[in-house]
């Protein structure tokens, strides 16, 4: 499944193992892995319980986080940010302009390609992930569940899920992420691949907050 793609290449739908595949953030999962360790009580297994028109996170997947944000702004401002995928560059700075077939309002089966780098870690070493990514549910307002593979020299990501859910709460939003990691590369080292799987996760949930409440 993982081999470097060129970016004029036809986007086309991630194959099916598993259940739905890797998550669109994956790379900067990747990405956020500089320093430190992912605090304990947010590795620890989900409640089961989020989902998006009935689907979640790889129930089985050994590499797994979850972790939400509250946001002192209003919903339709946070769902802009998180959803308008073509100017995601102006609030993430990993992440260079996304390639979208499909313009407009993301809706289910909307597609994009994106790069971003991902540095060293102790196994492979840094490289840029091609992914394309696919919206396989969506609520408009209240959950976005995406996936999509990631493809990169030395870094296979093979399959994963990423559930977004978002609910009115009193002074803003709180904004809940979870993610799942599938494929032999990540599981043979599964503290690692957690490990970056937070970090990433962190980074964009900091991310979305200092963007919606600037």
């Amino acid at each position: 499944m993982f081999s470097s793609s060129p970016s004029n290449a036809p986007i086309q739908q991630p194959r099916r193992h598993r259940g739905v595949m890797a998550a669109v953030t994956v790379a900067l999962a990747v990405t956020g892995v500089l320093a430190g360790t992912v605090p304990a009580a947010q590795a620890t297994p989900h409640s089961r319980t989020s989902q998006c028109g009935g689907r979640g996170v790889d129930k089985d997947a050994v590499i797994r986080y979850e972790s939400d944000v509250f946001i002192k702004a209003s919903l339709s401002t946070i769902w802009k940010f998180q959803t308008d995928v073509e100017r995601w560059p102006s609030w993430q700075a990993p992440v260079p302009p996304a390639d979208r077939p499909d313009h407009g309002r993301l809706k289910a089966g909307s597609q994009s390609r994106w790069t971003t780098p991902a540095p060293a870690t102790p196994t492979p070493p840094a490289t840029t992930l091609d992914i394309v990514s696919t919206v396989q549910e969506l609520q408009r307002d209240k959950c976005i569940l995406w996936s999509g593979p990631a493809i990169g020299e030395g870094l296979r990501i093979d399959e994963g899920v990423h559930l977004w859910t978002f609910k009115k709460v009193k002074g803003g939003v709180r904004v809940h992420t979870e993610e799942t990691w599938t494929g032999d590369q990540v599981e043979a080292d599964v503290p690692t691949a957690t490990e970056a799987l937070g970090w990433g996760l962190e980074g964009w949930l900091r991310d979305l907050k200092a963007a919606a409440e600037a």
